[in-house]
């Protein structure tokens, strides 16, 4: 193998892929990433055994081959050469050198028959959306998943299909994250898979940009392809729960608010609050909200916001957290959180938008 190109090419190509290579590994191998040169088109991979991404560039190549050479080493020089550099790569024996200007580096090898990559994942159905779209529906869910939950099922995102839509739903059994987006033509069938975690965080690395984005569905993987870029990911196999029961149809109460304000008496709130729980009390009243909070010192934060508002008083309490994640999520200058009672969720949304919602349970305080 041998072959040379710009910096900024191959660096661009490791960069799309490094985050897949995790830094202790049982195996060693999956320290490396495999690098195959077919042609003047390199392809670079890398996995952890969940998820595999492969990147290509263009290159001018004397000799063809495979190889895997240490994933962020190969990262770390390229990302320290000078701009502007053309490095060239050549294999022998088991060694590879990289060679750019003054410098020249020397990196170990393993054999690229050794790398385990995933070809064909028996894709039952292919969806297409604007990367747009997917852009939101993965930003606008992802922080609401779990994280090392025992109900392994909550740490990914759920999607799924229906007819003309693709729904992203998140929940880690305190909040819930909910949207949906237009496929460009429909589903051949609906159904349901639960992307893992780090899929679905190196997805949303790739979606910046405008352009049509393919979803290759299979019974245990799914596979994106946009750009010259490939990411696969195994499916947690599980059944996500029946979301549908948490989200209220149409809540009792409703209070419109000016996000941007709701946010920062929220945030100054919160400052006093107890650093555990991080609970704050809302007391609703006619076209009025008083945020209180306090702490074990018996420290208390209380701040009053003119609100639309004109169902029942109501005293309710929410980690604070939540809401401003929800909120910041939020992309109207205006906001609506509906409350049915203070044992049930509220649902909050852009005003007169049901494309994505967000859950909050409450919390005894």
């Amino acid at each position: 193998m041998k072959f040379s190109a710009p910096r900024e090419t191959i660096l661009k190509t490791l960069q799309t892929v490094v985050g897949v290579v995790e830094r202790r590994q049982t195996m060693p191998i999956l320290s490396n990433v495999l690098l195959s040169v077919q042609g003047n088109k390199l392809s670079v991979s890398a996995t952890d055994l969940e998820v595999e991404m492969v990147a290509e560039a263009e290159v001018e190549a004397e000799a063809g081959g495979d190889i895997t050479v240490p994933g962020r080493k190969l990262h770390d020089i390229f990302r320290a050469l000078p701009e502007g550099t053309n490095v060239e790569i050549s294999q022998t024996g088991d060694r590879v050198t990289v060679k750019g200007g003054r410098s020249r580096f020397t990196l170990s090898t393993l054999r690229a028959a050794d790398f385990p990559t995933i070809d064909e994942i028996g894709a039952k159905q292919t969806l297409r959306l604007t990367r747009a779209d997917l852009r939101q529906l993965v930003e606008k869910t992802h922080f609401s998943m779990a994280q090392q939950d025992v109900r392994y099922y909550l740490n990914g995102l759920l999607l799924e299909t229906e007819r003309k839509r693709l729904r992203a739903v998140a929940t880690d059994g305190h909040r819930l994250a909910l949207s949906e987006a237009d496929l460009i033509g429909a589903a051949t069938r609906d159904e349901q898979l639960i992307v893992p975690r780090k899929g679905v965080l190196e997805l949303s690395k790739l979606l910046d940009g405008d352009g049509e984005v393919q979803l290759a569905l299979g019974a245990n993987h799914i596979r994106v392809h946009l750009d010259g870029i490939r990411l696969t990911s195994k499916l947690i196999d599980g059944r996500f729960p029946e979301y549908g029961r948490v989200v209220p149809a149409q809540p009792r109460n409703v209070m419109k608010a000016d996000r941007n304000l709701l946010r920062q008496a929220l945030q100054r709130t919160a400052i006093l609050s107890n650093e555990k729980y991080r609970g704050v009390r809302l007391e609703l009243t006619t076209n009025s909200v008083v945020l209180q909070a306090n702490n074990p010192e018996q420290e208390e934060a209380v701040e009053t916001l003119e609100v639309e508002y004109s169902g029942d008083p109501m005293e309710i309490g929410f980690n604070v957290n939540y809401v401003l994640d929800a909120l910041a999520a939020v992309d109207s200058d205006q906001v609506e959180v509906g409350i049915s009672d203070a044992n049930s969720g509220c649902v909050i949304r852009e005003p007169g938008s049901d494309k994505t919602k967000f859950v909050v349970m409450p919390m005894r305080l």
